[in-house]
């Protein structure tokens, strides 16, 4: 069966050699390309104003419409009426004829007569067919041309009016004929003049309006364009900003939401630095109680080990040669063994804690850091500047600025291929706190090596020093370009905590 379309969309079957019917997809029209560079991706001042305006041009299309079809019945009822007084002159005019006159002399005044009637033409023919010009007042011709209408507008409004023809009779012989043609073009000049004022007036209407819509959507919108800017600062985690409440009732109900929603982020903000600096010091205690196990009590211990197989060592000196070799050769082997529990004991002491922290300036601490590091590693150029420090700024902060920097150094040792690393150390005020009095710690590891790649996932270190920063209130941020280095910048504020001098 074959399927044959129907008058009305719908099909019938014809007899074919296949019997299956195939429809084709119905053809869904899709979005001009213009339509989407116009409205997608706008703003929605932009948007409203296009709508506005498309609006516009559908109700500019539709008055437009009826004053060409009012323009039409109005201009066919002009020009009937202008022909039926033309004939009702002419027909008065050949009554009143007087018979001494002479038919030319008569027919020639008739066409002067008649020639200002408007919207017809009198057209006067003597009995041979000649045509008796009318003259035209002076400048009439120009004027008709000024005032003539496009072919177009003409087109549209020309009515479809037949011309008459009176024949001129006197004394039972026709002496001549008059014809009425009609010309509509001053009528339709005249409608034309209307409709360029009408439509110059509509047009500056509409874009006074437009400006008038675009300054009030702009006001309105304003709320929206805040919003956006207040949402940018929650992204920047920037939690203490507020937006001022607009006059409309809805978006007054958006920026009470959004204000009421940084006000929650800001206070479970505050909290989570509470929990992490409880966390922190927490563990900074118990790393603290570690350390100074391993120091009080497994240090003397190990020193008793090596002194009691120092007093074997001499003891078994009187013993035969043979014995004592044989237990000088076990001393030595548990001193070494001794000593390398006591590297390990001191490593393991300095990673937990630096026993000197707390009780020499941080400066110096960080100083010695960076004087081990270029003995272990003299093919790098380091460079340590910090002024106008205090001795210290409470454990957690001095701790955390001894482990960031301490992490830093490694990641450069190991991975950076460097030739020279800059260390920068500043306590000054906080940019983001004007008026406050607040101040922060600011330090910067800065290197010339192969820099970080992109796709690279943080390690564990970088996460401990983010994690530490954090909970201290401050940001952690790594700038680094393919072979261009990598520069880290540890800001720590200092207004809650504790500063000791």
């Amino acid at each position: 069966m074959a399927w044959q379309p129907r008058p009305g969309g719908t099909f019938i079957s014809a007899p074919s050699e296949s019997r299956t019917p195939i429809l084709a997809p119905p053809a869904w029209p899709k979005m001009p390309a213009l339509t989407h560079a116009l409205w997608h991706g706008r703003s929605v001042r932009a948007q409203l104003l296009i709508v506005f305006v498309l609006i516009d041009l559908i109700a500019g299309l539709l008055a437009g419409a009826v004053t060409i079809l009012q323009a039409r019945t109005s201009t066919r009822v002009e020009i009937a009426a202008s022909m039926e007084l033309a004939e009702l002159l002419v027909r008065e005019a050949v009554g009143l004829m007087q018979q001494e006159v002479p038919a030319e002399k008569f027919l020639g005044d008739l066409s002067s007569q008649l020639r200002l009637i408007r919207h017809v033409r009198i057209v006067v023919t003597d009995a041979a067919g000649a045509t008796f010009a009318s003259p035209l007042p002076p400048g009439a011709a120009d004027s008709a041309r000024d005032d003539r209408a496009p072919a177009w507008f003409a087109a549209l409004i020309a009515p479809s009016v037949g011309n008459r023809d009176v024949p001129v009779v006197v004394n039972g012989q026709r002496i001549g004929s008059v014809a009425i043609v009609a010309e509509p073009r001053d009528e339709i000049a005249e409608v034309w003049r209307n409709t360029l004022a009408l439509g110059l007036v509509a047009l500056l209407g509409n874009a006074a309006v437009i400006a008038i819509l675009y300054v009030l959507f702009g006001r309105v919108l304003d709320p929206l364009v805040d919003v956006a800017g207040g949402l940018a600062d929650l992204e920047r985690r920037d939690y203490r900003v507020r937006l001022p409440r607009p006059d409309a009732r809805e978006l007054a109900a958006i920026t009470d939401r959004f204000n009421a929603l940084a006000a929650a982020l800001d206070t479970a903000r505050t909290e989570n630095e509470k929990l992490n600096r409880r966390l922190i010091t927490a563990q900074d205690d118990e790393r603290r109680h570690t350390a100074l196990e391993l120091h009080d009590e497994v240090g003397p211990s190990l020193f008793g080990l090596k002194a009691h197989a120092s007093s074997i060592a001499a003891a078994a000196a009187g013993l035969p040669d043979d014995a004592a070799r044989k237990i000088a050769e076990r001393v030595r082997d548990v001193v070494a063994i001794i000593d390398h529990l006591q590297a390990i004991n001191r490593s393991m002491l300095n990673r937990l804690r630096p026993m000197a922290l707390g009780h020499v300036p941080l400066r110096d601490i960080l100083s010695e850091l960076v004087r081990d590091r270029a003995r272990e590693h003299p093919q790098l150029d380091f460079a340590f500047s910090a002024e106008k420090l205090s001795g210290s700024y409470g454990d957690s902060i001095d701790l955390t600025i001894y482990r960031c920097l301490q992490e830093s150094l490694t990641n450069v040792i190991r991975h950076a291929r460097a030739q020279h690393v800059d260390i920068e150390l500043r306590e000054g005020p906080d940019g983001q706190a004007r008026g406050q009095g607040r101040s922060r710690l600011a330090l910067t590891v800065r290197d010339d090596g192969r820099g970080i790649d992109p796709a690279a996932a943080p390690g564990f270190g970088i996460r401990g020093m983010q994690e530490r920063v954090q909970a201290l209130g401050g940001s952690y941020r790594a700038d680094s370009e393919r072979g261009r280095g990598t520069c880290v910048r540890i800001v720590i504020p200092l207004a809650m905590q504790g500063v000791a001098t």
